[in-house]
């Protein structure tokens, strides 16, 4: 039994999203640059809106989101906590209040805020406090942010309807809270799932997780 576990938290340590800190080498955090040094890139473009969400292992987070029509660009960062300037080593540690999120530009005359957090809840599994999947810790807590009372609204009501549905035999977990600040990551954690795809925990974790969410999600509001 001793041997089975051993193996079993070895293989969580293996495909953990806090096992890669840094990129391999220098040419692939460049290769993964989103250049956000450059305030244009973070920023709303003309008739946008920005929407924040927290869901585990912000890479997985980006590739589901990326792929929704109507949204322009998601950034990996981090959110939900106090601490300023919070690094990935140590929200990764878990050494600070904040959870890996990502922020989200999206034209609301393409997809609603509605349909994002639809994509969200189909996306992972809101019954776990502090995991998603074989990551562990309050980093990779569920956390639905708002930034008005209409988005609030909207995010109350799909939990309401999800917890009616019977779809989890657990309580829905996710914390809803106003987004206050955004951390964006380090640039190499960008796009890390494209830029990244012989990683161990891309393979076995992040992308199979994308392929589930778009199996199970209306085809109509995914990229081809």
């Amino acid at each position: 039994m001793k041997k089975i576990l051993s193996s079993a938290f070895i293989l969580v340590a293996l495909f953990a999203c806090a096992n890669t800190s840094e990129p391999a080498s220098t040419n692939d955090a460049q290769a993964a640059n989103k250049t956000l040094s450059n305030n244009a890139q973070i920023e709303k473009q003309d008739g946008e809106a920005v929407a924040y969400f927290a869901s585990g292992c912000f890479w997985c987070v980006e590739e589901v989101f990326e792929s929704i029509i109507g949204v322009r660009e998601v950034i990996s960062g981090y959110a939900g906590g106090t601490e300023a300037n919070p690094t990935y080593e140590q929200v990764g540690a878990g050494r600070t209040s904040h959870a890996e999120s990502v922020m989200i530009f999206y034209d609301p005359t393409k997809v609603s805020f509605e349909t994002l957090v639809q994509a969200y809840y189909a996306s992972h599994d809101p019954t776990t406090p502090n995991r998603q999947g074989p990551d562990a810790g309050k980093q990779y807590r569920s956390i639905a942010f708002y930034s008005n009372d209409a988005e609030k609204e909207i995010i109350t009501k799909a939990i309401e309807t999800l917890s009616k549905s019977g779809i989890w035999d657990s309580p829905i977990v996710t914390e809803v809270k106003k987004i206050d600040k955004f951390w964006p990551a380090e640039d190499y954690h960008q796009d890390y799932v494209k830029h990244h795809p012989e990683n161990s925990y891309v393979r076995n974790v992040s992308l199979p997780r994308y392929e589930k969410f778009r199996e199970n999600f209306d085809s109509k509001y995914l990229k081809k």
